[in-house]
């Protein structure tokens, strides 16, 4: 009977890890990879200069904004600059150029050995109340931005999605 119940786990513990990967899609580049939900649309055209988004479906006939990560790689072979100095830069850019902005978290995490820099900041743009997550990496002169882009107001309903999603990066 024990060894019915370890084979069972064992088989449920590998249905479940299927499912979730039924529910995810990956993009893998000679770059990064990432996970984002299979139910979340892609968009690899090059708008905004970005890698690629991922856009959340609508709730309801009455939403208007997609929720959305985006990846922006920035060319900064002709800089020297530190993880420090860029996200002070970046901010400097976001108390600039996004309307009624207000920083909430800035901070330089490391994970693993790989040092990153996360910025949650909201802001107004056009009609839409906004709520931004950054996360920013520095790597052979090049810079990775890595953006969770939500409605102020729908923060709490798609935090956990927007973070799983931020999370998955990894760059190879």
């Amino acid at each position: 009977m024990k060894y019915f119940i370890t084979l069972f786990l064992i088989g449920y513990s590998f249905l479940a890890q299927s499912q979730e990967s039924k529910n995810k899609k990956t993009i893998a580049t000679a770059e990064y990879s990432i996970e984002y939900p299979a139910s979340w649309s892609e968009n690899r055209t090059g708008i905004a200069e970005a890698s690629f988004f991922f856009f959340s479906k609508l709730t309801n006939e009455s939403d208007k904004f997609r929720e959305n990560v985006n990846l922006v790689i920035q060319d900064l072979s002709d800089y020297e600059l530190s993880l420090q100095e860029y996200a002070e830069i970046s901010e400097n850019q976001v108390k600039t150029l996004v309307a009624d902005s207000q920083i909430q978290e800035s901070k330089q995490y490391d994970n693993n050995g790989l040092k990153f820099h996360k910025i949650i900041y909201t802001g107004k743009q056009g009609v839409f109340d906004l709520k931004f997550e950054q996360y920013y990496w520095l790597i052979n002169k090049k810079a990775y931005v890595l953006t969770f882009t939500c409605e102020e107001s729908q923060f709490p309903i798609f935090k956990k999605e927007g973070e799983a999603i931020l999370n998955s990066f990894r760059i190879l």
